[in-house]
């Protein structure tokens, strides 16, 4: 009987991934984390780094990671990306109608403003959810 993965942190993530998958995993989780406020959180949930606040933002799935529906290359997908503004059309909507993706084969091609762009509107629309006190 084949025995299910179960990541548990960062670092048992970074051990199972082949080094260009890691350098991308980290350079997104780095910009996630830079730019983030203090309310998102990040946990491994699937197997992949996950991010959420008041509800799921975004999450990283190198495709190493079993499910992901990728071949090669890191998913970068955004729960709420059919909410986001996305004025450069940077993300890519596949046949999902709600979470919007990119997907990095190499390090070169990490736009950081255009990444960072789209998750300030992301963390923008998840401030919506904030709950009243």
């Amino acid at each position: 009987m084949k025995q299910k993965l179960k990541i548990k942190s960062i670092v048992q993530l970074y051990d199972l991934l082949p080094d260009h998958e890691q350098m991308i995993v980290d350079i997104l989780r780095s910009i996630i984390v830079d730019q983030s406020p203090a309310h998102i959180k990040e946990k491994i949930s699937y197997n992949v780094p996950f991010f959420y606040g008041h509800r799921s933002l975004c999450l990283v799935w190198p495709s190493t990671i079993p499910r992901g529906g990728i071949k090669e290359g890191v998913l970068l997908g955004f729960w709420y990306g059919h909410k986001l503004i996305d004025e450069d059309h940077y993300l890519d909507r596949g046949t999902n109608k709600q979470v919007y993706y990119k997907i990095f084969k190499s390090v070169e091609e990490i736009n950081v403003d255009a990444v960072s762009k789209i998750l300030q509107s992301a963390i923008d629309y998840d401030l919506q959810f904030k709950k009243k006190k």
